[in-house]
């Protein structure tokens, strides 16, 4: 029975109304069962089915828990002295069969039967409709919200679906039992990200939530690198008008799915989904569903249930084994699966959706059944629920029907609060009780309602955000087939909405039992191979980025990853293996004592210094003999020491440099090349001035002896050390290493500090070196026995031939060959004097002493 309301007047028809639980009490929830029964087309296939086309109809036996979680739920309230005391809860369900028009019928049902309509009548003033919970897909709860909303009518919605912007959705009556969806995306993402699949396909039901889905998820992916293999909307409803239609969608997701690349599928649907999409696979080729080498990574919303009803349940969800699915939070209820056991098709009163679900269910007719179908056995009313499979009944309660049970309660600590503030009101009015429920309306729910928060009997805290969701996230789920037919569900981890940004997803891989085809090994789902270490992604021309060529990484650069996008530069400090798949160390580089070149570089300074030592010892025994006294004798002991020095401070460049080495290294060696060639310069002026003093009447002579000598390279020498204090004082060398000169080692070297004063030292030396030259060149004709001028002219020569060729080799050598260069610069410039100036009088001293006497040089002279 149900009061259908005529024109003019509201009256009882005799009509028939859909299946319904119903329920008696003060209190009234209505809830809705969407999708609880459907009908399945079975379609002509010459290859593959030879029937023809009929209609079979049935029910998602799996559903049946979503009315029994809020029948437990209930129960467990009437009989909690602390909640609702002396106030009984009852409840209505009804079922949409899946129809819109149901859907509005079902609703104005329980709103015609609970409500006033018109003055003077009333549909069951026993009863007051306080709630609704439902329904399960977006569409039906939106429907139902365009009338629920008009009476503001609270309406808990306990399926996860897409916020499509609808007006219904905003409803100040509107109430979610489940996370945002939008936590959801974000799962995926990090799912994605997490296992490194880069290329999926994507499902996505065709209706407006599905719509909503891709627009939203292609962006996320995109901006993380993820690409879309394919994109395929898959009819969301249980019947196929035409064939022709029927076979063209079925060729597409068949085709999809096999000629996919992809090892991962993202499905986004509704409670039926699975049903039509093993429907489509199995229709493009039944033996599919079989073959383990066609087995590949689903991952699902919380939307999609698995169940399979009528003909779908005999095919099993083998295809979806190792799924990855995302699901509204659950926890273990006590009492519930003993409550699922106590139920018994012939205890239940008032339960009109039993009968069909136990016959369904257990494929069996109970005696007096009135469905025509033909089965082998009749139910004895005393099966057992948990020896069903999992896909026609589960003994754990799913989210679902953890949502509804939430819902439930949220709707009796609300009544509750509200009772009491009522009752508190009216007594102290001297109103009874009686009066004080018959004058409570939905509308005065809403204001308790936002506001509830409370824990559950799994200790679990309920409660609404802002936006009138319920708190937390979802948990992420593995699906598992075992060997006897059955299944389960297993947490591997959880969405975290308030976690920081990249770790909103927490996941156990060892928990994930994988498609058999993988063997335990995470799958890979890219466009092609990953690039190996060593080579980096190349875009391939008019396909997704996702696809690539991998090329080697240019010259210099390394990748240590798989899948690199660039390849990168190695630190300064490393240099890129032969492969170019890692970094490695540079070794510090510079001339050290215990190589064979630095070895030979020093027995060649030691073995110059000591002939120098001997020279100079020769010119000390022999030093009042015409040559030695005809040549001043302190000039040439200041040129021998000095050219000492000279080879000395060739040693400062060996070894690894210091900061005292770097400070003395160019210091020293300046500032003694500038007292040996003042030297020579003072010898070549002291010949010059000695021979235009023999001129009669020349002023020169008062020139004549140490005095100008002495001038010119305390002057000279002065100048050199003034400018190596202010480079010292101002930007003095230091130790340094050269990252760049050599690709495999490091260039322990000193930095000059300033450039400018470091040129300036050299350039100042050049100078030197250049008048030098220049003044022994115009005097080596002077007629003089004692006239060195062709000897020192030579000597400069040479000198300034060795570090002319030196500037060109220093600036092109690199690490300790530059700093080899520059030794032999030293040595060879000390050398070329050393060895120009003095060899011939030390020829003259030790093999010719009997030259070396005065009347020689006189009668030379003459």
């Amino acid at each position: 029975m149900a009061c259908k309301i005529d024109e003019k007047a509201c009256t009882i028809k005799e009509i028939p109304i859909p299946h319904e639980w119903y329920q008696t009490g003060d209190l009234i929830i209505g809830g809705m069962a969407s999708q609880f029964s459907y009908h399945v087309h079975k379609l002509k296939f010459d290859k593959y089915i030879s029937q023809e086309l009929f209609e079979v109809t049935g029910m998602a036996t799996n559903f049946y828990q979503h009315p029994l979680a809020l029948a437990f739920a209930v129960d467990e309230i009437n009989r909690n002295p602390k909640i609702l005391p002396n106030v009984t809860l009852g409840f209505h369900i009804y079922d949409t069969y899946n129809d819109d028009k149901m859907t509005y019928r079902t609703t104005l049902d329980l709103l015609c039967k609970l409500h006033r309509y018109y003055p003077n009548y009333e549909c069951d003033t026993q009863k007051k409709l306080m709630a609704v919970v439902g329904g399960l897909g977006s569409d039906t709860s939106f429907h139902m919200a365009k009338l629920l909303g008009l009476y503001k009518i609270p309406q808990l919605t306990y399926g996860s679906f897409s916020p499509v912007d609808r007006e219904n959705s905003k409803s100040a009556s509107f109430y979610r039992m489940v996370p945002n969806e939008a936590h959801q995306y974000v799962g995926i993402i990090r799912l994605l990200q997490h296992f490194g699949w880069t290329w999926i396909g994507l499902f996505a039901v065709n209706n407006d939530s599905g719509e909503h889905f891709i627009q939203e998820m292609e962006p996320l992916l995109f901006q993380h690198g993820i690409c879309t293999a394919f994109k395929e909307m898959i009819i969301n409803q249980p019947r196929w008008d035409t064939i022709g239609n029927t076979i063209d969608l079925f060729s597409n997701v068949y085709a999809a799915v096999i000629d996919s690349k992809a090892n991962a599928f993202i499905l986004y649907g509704e409670s039926m989904t699975i049903i039509s999409l093993t429907t489509f696979l199995y229709c493009g080729n039944h033996e599919l569903l079989g073959n383990t080498s066609f087995r590949w990574v689903w991952v699902m919303t919380a939307q999609v249930a698995f169940v399979l009803g009528g003909l779908q349940r005999y095919w099993g969800l083998e295809f979806f084994q190792g799924a990855i699915f995302f699901s509204a939070r659950s926890q273990k209820l006590l009492g519930f699966q003993t409550f699922l056991r106590n139920i018994k098709p012939y205890r239940a009163q008032g339960d009109r959706f039993l009968k069909n679900f136990w016959e369904l269910a257990f494929d069996c007719t109970l005696p007096n059944s009135q469905e025509t179908f033909e089965v082998d056995e009749t139910c004895t009313g005393e099966e057992k629920l948990d020896s069903l499979p999992g896909p026609v009944f589960e003994m754990h309660m799913t989210g679902h029907s953890y949502s509804i049970y939430n819902a439930v309660y949220a709707i009796a600590h609300a009544l509750h609060a509200m009772y009491l503030s009522c009752s508190n009101r009216r007594s102290m009015m001297g109103v009874g009780k009686r009066d004080d429920l018959n004058d409570l309306h939905p509308w005065q729910l809403h204001s308790f309602l936002q506001h509830i928060s409370f824990n559950n009997s799994a200790e679990e805290t309920v409660s609404f955000n802002d936006n009138k969701e319920i708190r937390g996230g979802f948990d992420v789920m593995n699906f598992m087939i075992f060997p006897n037919k059955s299944y389960g569900r297993v947490k591997i981890g959880k969405t975290d909405p308030d976690a920081l940004e990249g770790k909103e997803l927490i996941i156990d891989d060892e928990r994930i039992l994988w498609p058999s085809r993988f063997h335990q090994v995470v799958p890979v789902s890219v466009c092609n191979d990953y690039c190996q270490r060593g080579s980096q992604k190349q875009k391939k021309e008019r396909e997704k980025f996702c696809c690539y060529d991998c090329v080697p990484c240019p010259e210099g650069k390394i990748s240590n990853q798989k899948d690199m996008e660039d390849c990168i530069k190695c630190p300064e400090d490393h240099y890129p293996s032969k492969d170019q798949d890692e970094c490695i160390l540079k070794t510090i580089h510079f001339l050290s004592y215990e190589e064979p070149l630095g070895i030979s570089l020093a027995l060649v300074t030691a073995s110059f210094s000591i002939i120098t030592v001997v020279v100079l010892g020769i010119f000390v025994r022999y030093r009042e003999t015409p040559i030695v006294k005809a040549n001043n004798r302190d000039i040439t002991y200041t040129l021998l020491i000095s050219l000492l020095l000279c080879f000395v401070s060739s040693l400062l460049f060996l070894g690894q440099p210091t900061t005292v080495t770097c400070s003395l290294r160019q210091s020293a060696f300046g500032i003694v090349f500038s007292v040996a060639v003042s030297c020579v310069l003072a010898k070549t002026n002291t010949v010059v001035v000695a021979f235009m003093a023999t001129k009669p009447a020349s002023s020169m002579r008062k020139w004549v002896g140490k005095r100008l000598a002495s001038s010119i390279i305390l002057l000279c020498t002065l100048i050199q050390v003034g400018i190596c204090i202010m480079w010292l004082a101002t930007s003095p060398p230091f130790p340094d290493l050269d990252m760049q000169s050599l690709k495999r080692e490091m260039v322990a070297e000193c930095n000059e500090g300033s450039a400018i004063m470091f040129h300036s030292v050299l350039g100042y030396l050049g100078l030197l070196s250049l008048i030098s030259l220049t003044v022994a060149f115009l005097a080596r004709k002077l007629p003089d026995s004692f006239n060195e001028a062709k000897f020192i002219t030579f000597s400069m020569l040479i000198f300034c031939s060795v570090w002319l060729c030196f500037v060109p080799t220093y600036l092109s050598t690199k690490g300790k060959y530059m700093v080899a260069v520059e030794i032999f610069s030293i040595l060879a410039s000390s050398a070329g004097l050393l060895g120009c100036i003095f060899s011939p009088k030390c020829y003259l001293i030790v093999l010719r002493p009997e030259l070396n006497k005065r009347e020689q040089m006189i009668r030379r002279m003459k």
